[in-house]
């Protein structure tokens, strides 16, 4: 697999406080294996969808304990320069580049609108081994309050060109490299509670959206909206029960004609 271009989401990995029952939920709703925790690494822990890397869990280092969330990591070919960036765009690097052993280099960071996102210089791990199949990576939607903030910062940080849904009921942005569409923006509206900050929400891929979140509720997850069906799948949003938030998709199972958009 080669190194994902510049700006593509490659990775996503979750603190949890209580990591057997994040391997235990996860495992039961999305179908994850999980490889062994390396204690070298903070116990950092791979989960697997059919074999193929996915994701990872980790117990929070002393200090960082707090509201467990998604962070999804975008690809770049050198992440002391992306830091260098992220801070001449107004954003916050809040975790300095930092090698992995041999794996690769990693970097945190906050985006001006408060949505934290991670950077991934890929060494021998390059990234998801498997997207949008059962279990794994789809798709990202940064949710936000002040879209021309997040808008600006990421056309600036990574190569992407824009293009807005033409439709006054919704603020939708999504985000290309060349021809693929890798990221969307949405503006959150009053239905977000105001103590909700920005975030970034990660889509993983099911077989059955309806199945995936009958399952989650049955094991503590609050259902926060759907499923529903659109011309890109069958999809929910969820919070896991250690109150990480996260979606579900079926991109088998759609409906409608796809949005118009137009170039921004």
């Amino acid at each position: 697999m080669a190194v994902q271009p510049e700006g593509t989401p490659c990775w996503a990995d979750a603190m949890f406080s209580d990591v057997e029952g994040a391997k235990s939920f996860y495992g039961d709703v999305l179908g994850w294996t999980f490889g062994e925790a390396s204690s070298e690494y903070g116990n950092y822990t791979q989960a697997y969808a059919d074999g193929k890397a996915v994701a990872a869990v980790v117990p929070p280092m002393p200090g960082q304990e707090g509201q467990s969330q998604w962070c999804l990591y975008f690809a770049s070919p050198d992440a002391a320069a992306t830091a260098e960036t992220i801070r001449e765009n107004g954003g916050e690097v809040l975790m300095e580049p930092m090698q992995v052993g041999d794996f690769g280099t990693m970097c945190l960071a906050r985006e001006p609108s408060g949505a934290v996102f991670g950077v991934w210089q890929g060494g021998t791990h390059e990234g998801f081994e498997a997207t949008a199949v059962p279990g794994a990576y789809c798709w990202a939607e940064v949710f936000t309050r002040e879209p021309e903030q997040a808008d600006t910062f990421f056309s600036a940080v990574f190569p992407y060109t824009a293009k807005q849904i033409d439709d006054a009921s919704v603020d939708f942005r999504m985000f290309n490299l060349g021809e693929n569409t890798v990221l969307g923006r949405m503006r959150m509206t009053d239905d977000f509670p105001p103590e909700v900050p920005s975030y970034i929400n990660v889509y993983f891929t099911v077989g059955d959206c309806d199945a995936a979140v009958a399952k989650a509720t049955e094991l503590g997850a609050i259902l926060r909206f759907g499923p529903m069906s659109s011309p890109f799948g069958r999809f929910a949003a969820l919070s896991d029960p250690q109150g990480a938030n996260f979606s579900v998709i079926d991109i088998t199972t759609t409906e409608g004609e796809m949005p118009k958009t137009m170039d921004v």
